[in-house]
């Protein structure tokens, strides 16, 4: 029996971090799969690339040569990070695209087609709303919004053309939870492929597809790298959405860079040691600032009182450093004053990295009323001590309190 196989099936997640992707075919002798820079895939003969060519890619073993044809088309390095993600995720397969909008665009894109109606959740990644209302409808396709607290009820939007529903668990701006299992249950019933952005809770503390769930979008520039050093997205699917995906990612000759490949392949490796901090250390903060006078209310599912706190308990094993708060009594420019005094907590776009980070979002609406009381912090708690952390907020405070 060989070493790879003398402990049995692996089945824990931290472990399936640590040893997806590590297949012997793929890595040969070494920990780490070869960061293999390639275009030009060269051939014994004529017959032979014809040969590979003809073959379709779902029908060819992971570190068989004969599926390699061209560098976009997959090398022992891609191969080494999807294996791992289809692990993690329990999928069928999974492609890897440049950014976390590209992993959600062609998620939509491969599940629509013209005449076809996207049912689209309120608290939906900006950006991704953007796809929606432009490039979609250019394309014929019909998009509606739906409150992200609709649960089974789903089912009264559903019209003969709804083909597709997407979710975003907790929505990364507002962190409103949705009753995945019971809209995936009604979509299933309906003939709607389910996308689900995982990037939140990670594949780590929340295996979508298991929860009905067709097609997994993860923005892997934030945790699954953990540095905020690449750009990369991963969708991972099962069944006929894996097929569809899968021609469309090849047709649209999409591709990642073997270094980012590698430095998230190397980020999966770390990933449940620093979400467990991140989670404590975020859960630190976000009890701290529940009882500060200052604040209306904190956004975060895990948090008890939270309205999505049973749906996260019930669906998650765990989650991640960002989060949200509502000042009280606040200005817009109460809040950038407050933003700005921040020692610790840098001030920029994404997530997920070691680093903490505060923004100011704006928040778009189309089927619900968003109307806080006050103006909305969202912040991300990385690894620094969450006591330093705490004493940096405090000190902004202060500053503001102080006129």
């Amino acid at each position: 029996m060989s070493k790879d196989n003398a402990d049995g099936p692996v089945k824990r997640p931290a472990t399936r971090l640590v040893r997806s992707g590590r297949e012997k075919s793929l890595t040969g002798p070494f920990v780490n799969p070869p960061v293999v820079h390639a275009s030009t895939v060269l051939f014994d003969s004529i017959d032979d690339m014809h040969t590979a060519s003809a073959q379709s890619p779902l029908n060819v073993a992971r570190g068989d040569a004969r599926r390699y044809t061209y560098g976009r088309r997959g090398t022992p390095t891609s191969d080494a990070l999807e294996a791992a993600m289809n692990d993690l995720e329990g999928a069928d397969g999974t492609v890897l695209v440049p950014s976390g909008l590209s992993a959600a665009s062609v998620a939509l894109l491969a599940c629509l087609d013209t005449g076809d109606r996207l049912l689209l959740v309120d608290c939906v990644y900006g950006p991704v709303r953007h796809f929606a209302d432009t490039a979609l409808k250019r394309l014929g396709i019909e998009v509606a919004y739906f409150d992200p607290a609709v649960g089974a009820g789903i089912e009264a939007l559903f019209t003969p053309n709804t083909r597709a529903v997407y979710l975003e668990a907790p929505g990364s701006l507002t962190f409103e939870m949705q009753d995945v299992p019971a809209i995936a249950a009604v979509a299933k019933r309906l003939g709607a492929t389910v996308i689900l952005d995982n990037t939140w809770a990670t594949p780590l503390y929340f295996r979508a597809l298991d929860y009905g769930v067709d097609v997994s979008v993860v923005a892997g520039t934030k945790y699954l790298g953990g540095h905020s050093d690449v750009m990369i997205g991963t969708v991972a699917a099962r069944g006929e959405a894996w097929k569809k995906l899968k021609e469309l990612h090849g047709s649209m000759g999409l591709h990642v860079g073997p270094d980012d490949m590698f430095l998230t392949l190397r980020g999966i490796r770390t990933l449940a040691i620093r979400l467990e901090q991140h989670e404590k250390a975020a859960m630190t903060v976000a009890r701290w600032l529940h009882a500060r006078p200052e604040v209306s209310r904190v956004l975060y599912p895990p948090l008890e009182g939270d309205p999505g706190h049973a749906l996260w308990k019930r669906d998650m094993t765990g989650a991640s450093g960002l989060f949200g708060f509502v000042g009280k009594g606040w200005t817009g420019e109460q809040a950038k004053r407050f933003a700005d005094s921040l020692a610790l907590f840098g001030i920029g776009a994404s997530w997920g990295g070691y680093e903490s980070l505060i923004t100011l979002p704006h928040v778009t609406r189309t089927a619900t009323r968003w109307k806080p009381e006050g103006p909305l912090l969202r912040l991300h708690i990385g690894l620094e001590d969450p006591a330093d952390l705490i004493a940096d907020l405090d000190a902004g405070f202060a500053y503001v309190g102080g006129g």
